[in-house]
């Protein structure tokens, strides 16, 4: 019988226990500010501004700069790489400014989706070459959580086992390679809600998918108590004719969770998956709400349902910073628990 030899020492497993359970303290969530330059250049051609480094900060600015209002609802931030080493308009480096409310920092380690040979359009997400490295520096430069994405969606063909099973142990191997570093990894396998299908389908392919990376976990050897889930919620497919109500989508996405993620989990942190942020947060609400045991902590690790409001407000202009600080604020009270 072969027999599993720790790769964490006791002292290891406490740090990334206590880290994790820090960052989903009750009422509290994550701001996703790690959108790549490209995403967010996307969000900034949305209003008009043109996608600068300079640009890039100062939004981030408008976010960080929030009072102490943001500390009793943010638990953790994510950040992207150059945004790690910016600083704001007075010098003080973003990860000290985050740090001083208490807030823990993290950081996208991944390197993007490439296509997966042999799939219909599917993908995996490459970025496990020099992780260990960029862990180590990661750490030193005061990123205690990382983030890593992979993604699948659903239709007739797809997910295939292929595209589950691969992305599974990606999301395995970063989350091992991570913990080695006294970095607690964030595990997002992302279903897209693309498409026409309905809730009942998304609670199936979402319990495939958890399922198996949880299996993938096990045989990794990962410290679950020192993980954070990112999952989406399950809902119907944006084309879907079908609608359906917080608490039909509440009680299929506990359920789903229920069946596949175990109990050691520290917490799950869900994305908001192109939902509107009133959606976003009607829904983590109704999740929370859901009668089902619970053996985790539920709350949000949300991009754009915690930006867009402030992202229009601000439409580059530093006279609309204070105002759309407050809309930041405004959003990440409302998704509180």
């Amino acid at each position: 019988m072969t027999h599993q030899f720790s790769p964490l020492t006791k002292e290891q497993k406490k740090e990334l226990h206590e880290i994790a359970l820090r960052i989903v303290s009750p009422g509290k969530g994550i701001l996703a500010a790690d959108e790549s330059i490209g995403s967010m250049g996307k969000r900034l051609n949305q209003i008009g501004v043109e996608n600068t480094e300079e640009n890039r900060r100062l939004f981030r600015q408008v976010l960080f700069s929030a009072d102490d209002r943001m500390d009793n609802c943010i638990g953790g931030v994510i950040f992207f790489h150059e945004t790690l080493y910016q600083n704001s308009d007075d010098g003080a480096p973003f990860v000290k400014m985050i740090k001083d409310k208490g807030i823990t920092i993290g950081i996208k380690v991944d390197k993007g989706v490439v296509p997966l040979p042999g799939t219909n359009g599917e993908t995996t997400t490459q970025g496990l070459d020099g992780l260990s490295e960029r862990c180590a520096q990661y750490k030193k430069d005061g990123a205690d959580f990382a983030k890593w994405r992979c993604v699948m969606k659903i239709s007739d063909t797809t997910p295939s086992n292929l595209c589950i099973t691969e992305n599974a142990n990606v999301l395995a191997r970063y989350a091992s390679i991570c913990q080695q570093h006294g970095i607690v990894p964030i595990v997002e396998p992302e279903i897209l809600p693309d498409g026409d299908h309905d809730l009942k389908r998304c609670q199936f392919v979402t319990e495939r998918v958890l399922a198996a990376v949880y299996k993938a976990m096990f045989e990794h050897h990962v410290y679950l108590e020192g993980t954070l889930l990112k999952p989406n919620m399950v809902t119907p497919g944006h084309s879907s004719p079908t609608k359906y109500s917080p608490e039909e989508i509440a009680m299929a996405t506990v359920t789903a969770l229920r069946r596949t993620v175990p109990p050691a989990v520290t917490g799950v942190t869900f994305l908001s998956g192109g939902q509107s942020e009133e959606e976003a947060s009607i829904h983590l609400n109704a999740i929370n709400n859901c009668m089902l045991v619970k053996p985790w902590a539920l709350t949000f690790s949300f991009g754009r349902a915690l930006q867009a409001s402030a992202l229009k407000t601000w439409r580059g202009q530093r006279e609309n910073e204070a105002a759309a600080t407050e809309e930041f604020i405004k959003r990440a009270e409302a998704c509180t628990y």
